[in-house]
């Protein structure tokens, strides 16, 4: 057996032959010939590579398998199946996928880049300006409303517009859905509105609101138990976490509130002012554009409802309003009201009026009426109440309108005040049977004695002979009642002015021809009615009625009102004829207005009652009950006129329920205006002549 390998060599195989024998040397490079046949059954494997291997020397036999060597490869054996590496796939079609996404995303904010900063740059700052900025009205303070004498009827007192920012109550905001029920439910008690209108207000259907008027010109006593609740809210808010201040958002925007310093005192004459701040009646709303100034804006920029200090602001000033004088005078306005509202709650009637006019100006001193209204209370204010009844009502005058039958008589020579006039029990006259108010037998009347005794059937008589037929008498008295201003407005322009009613004589019923003449048939106003006497008094010639003396301008300066339209009725001798023969109305015993006498002075007046229409029905029922006269009836300065719609308790006469009213006030106005009696002695014509 061969002997064991010399140290180093060739270790011996199995079958006992050497190595060097069998296999084929080993060369430092693979033979070409093995690659290609390794690459025919298995891909080559990529290695990584390492430290360079000594080459084997040429002859080197390799060493002999041993224990725990590696089992050389079997000659023709299967060979051990090998998993396929993993193949990865080429990196570029993926970055260029990324790249085209990166690039259109990119491009898609330069583009809105582009439309936000050029070319919608302008619509967008002015919505940030809109929605960072705020713009509230500075209300203008409202014109003051005096007397004559300066005395104030009307002001304007510090008041506060409750506001708010409704998106200061959405839920994001106040963390809680019911932001705006709880301040409402907070509010509503102190504003005195209704809750569900004031939630409506907080949660609005443009969600970008900023701004909304929960109520206006409040006073400062409201605004500040807003502020002591929304004070309360906030510090409770700091130590509990479960408080939500739900008022945060509720502001006040300084305004003014309208007060009436004398209460009802010529609410009629002075109207009221709405909850806009605008004119609703009266002189507030006829004088609204002087009265109510010019209003101011102001803008600041804001954040969380309040203002910053820092970001500016601009203000347009508002320009007050004019003050306004009126010719009436406090305390004969008190006078008159006084005595017309104990006459009507006296009398238990609906209503009354009481209009006293200086008779060389036509300027107005009182204007009252029962009942009337409270402009600082409108929530207890009856309806039928507010306005001006002075003005809106349209009556029958009854007798106070012979005044102008007999001023055609005596202007067209048609008969003097002296002229004998036979006056019978009844008067057929068309389709009807005219009398008096009383039952009587033949009166032998002077004309002026017509007036005196306030006899229809006589001035029935009188008036016909204004032309040779009924309808030629017609027309001249309708030309005359319509120089007296009767059908027409007075002049005033006043809100709700009625001209009454006088249709043209072509349209006169049969009846019509015959009651004109005593007052019945047509209708006037109370203002119209005084009017008439003013002029008889004023000479003949009619000055508009005025109620304003005219206004102060914001600088303080004075512009008086325009004067009034003066026209020439009647002569001045008819107009004297007529004073004389008014007075024996009061100073003759047979007289209907003896309650109307003023110890001292001359009086002319004359006593009213007519058939009142119901203006329910349209029927007649009741009466309308009136005086007019002026005093001193030789030289007038002052028209007093009363009349009492409906009396139901004691007399319903003219001469009894309002002839002590026109003493009472022509009394007062006469001592106010410190008028002396003339001293005069009246002129005493005579009432009845003997046949």
């Amino acid at each position: 057996m061969p002997g064991p390998p010399a140290p180093g060599g060739p270790a011996p195989r199995p079958d006992g032959r050497a190595d060097a024998a069998l296999d084929p040397p080993v060369h430092p490079y693979p033979d070409p010939r093995q690659v290609t046949e390794v690459s025919d059954r298995e891909p080559p494997r990529r290695r990584v590579p390492g430290p360079a291997k000594p080459p084997r020397p040429r002859g080197a036999v390799r060493r002999q398998a041993g224990p725990g060597a590696r089992p050389g490869r079997r000659p023709g054996g299967a060979r051990p199946p090998v998993t396929p590496p993993l193949r990865l796939g080429s990196p570029r079609p993926r970055l260029r996928l990324v790249s085209l996404a990166l690039t259109l995303v990119l491009l898609a904010f330069v583009v809105r880049l582009l439309q936000v900063q050029a070319v919608d740059a302008s619509a967008y700052t002015a919505r940030a300006e809109q929605n960072r900025y705020v713009v509230h009205t500075l209300a203008a303070e409202r014109g003051e409303i005096t007397d004559r004498n300066g005395v104030a009827l009307a002001v304007s007192e510090d008041a506060y517009d409750i506001t708010a920012d409704p998106t200061m109550f959405s839920a994001k905001q106040l963390k809680i859905g019911d932001g705006p029920e709880q301040a409402a439910a907070l509010l509503a008690p102190i504003l005195r509105q209704d809750q569900a209108a004031l939630v409506k207000k907080l949660r609005p259907e443009n969600r970008n609101s900023r701004y909304t008027r929960l109520a206006a010109r409040q006073t400062p006593q409201v605004w500040q138990q807003i502020k002591d609740l929304k004070t309360a809210l906030a510090k409770k808010a700091e130590t509990d976490r479960t408080t939500v201040n739900v008022l945060s958002g509720v502001f006040a925007d300084p305004s003014s509130q309208r007060v009436y310093p004398n209460g009802e005192l010529a609410a009629g004459i002075l109207g009221w002012v709405n909850a806009d701040g605008q004119g609703g009646g009266g002189i507030e709303q006829k004088l609204n554009k002087q009265l109510a100034g010019k209003d101011g804006k102001v803008r600041y920029a804001q954040a969380g409802g309040r203002e910053v200090p820092t970001a500016g602001s601009t203000e347009t000033p508002a320009v007050p309003g004019a003050d306004v004088e009126l010719t009436i005078d406090r305390d004969i306005q008190w006078a008159a009201q006084n005595a017309i509202s104990e006459q009507v709650k006296q009398s238990k009637a609906d209503r009354g009026y009481v209009i006293v006019q200086d008779t060389r100006t036509g300027q107005i001193l009182a204007m009252a009426n029962s009942p009337g209204f409270d402009p600082n209370d409108l929530a207890k204010a009856d309806g039928d109440a507010m306005g001006n009844a002075a003005l809106q009502d349209a009556y029958e005058p009854g007798s106070t309108a012979k005044v102008m039958s007999m001023a055609a008589v005596l202007e067209k020579n048609v008969a003097t005040p002296l002229t004998h006039v036979v006056v019978p029990n009844r008067l057929h006259r068309g389709d009807r049977l005219f009398q008096d108010d009383i039952d009587h037998a033949t009166w032998y009347l002077t004309l002026n004695g017509v007036l005196a005794k306030s006899s229809n059937i006589g001035t029935i008589l009188a008036t016909g002979e204004l032309g040779k037929t009924q309808p030629e008498a017609n027309k001249v008295l309708y030309s005359y009642l319509r120089k007296f201003g009767i059908g027409g407005y007075t002049g005033l322009g006043f809100p709700g002015e009625t001209p009454g009613i006088l249709a043209p004589p072509q349209k006169w019923s049969t009846s019509q021809q015959y009651t004109i003449p005593f007052g019945q048939g047509f209708s006037i106003n109370a203002m119209q009615a005084a009017s008439v006497y003013s002029t008889i008094a004023n000479g003949g010639v009619r000055v508009e009625p005025t109620l304003v003396r005219g206004t102060k301008g914001a600088d303080g300066r004075f512009t008086p009102a325009p004067k009034p339209k003066q026209t020439r009725v009647v002569s001045a001798r008819t107009a004297k004829t007529l004073a004389q023969m008014l007075e024996s109305v009061v100073d003759d015993e047979q007289g209907t207005g003896v309650k109307a006498r003023i110890p001292g002075y001359r009086v002319a007046g004359k006593t009213g009652t007519a058939n009142r229409v119901d203006p329910a029905t349209g029927r007649y029922r009741g009466y309308t009950s009136s005086f007019a006269g002026f005093a001193p009836a030789d030289n007038p300065r002052i028209t007093v006129y009363c009349a009492i719609q409906n009396a139901t308790s004691g007399s319903y006469f003219g001469g009894q329920i309002c002839g002590p009213i026109y003493k009472q006030v022509m009394e007062f106005a006469l001592k106010t205006l410190q008028i002396p009696p003339t001293g005069a002695k009246a002129a005493n014509l005579p009432v009845e002549y003997k046949p």
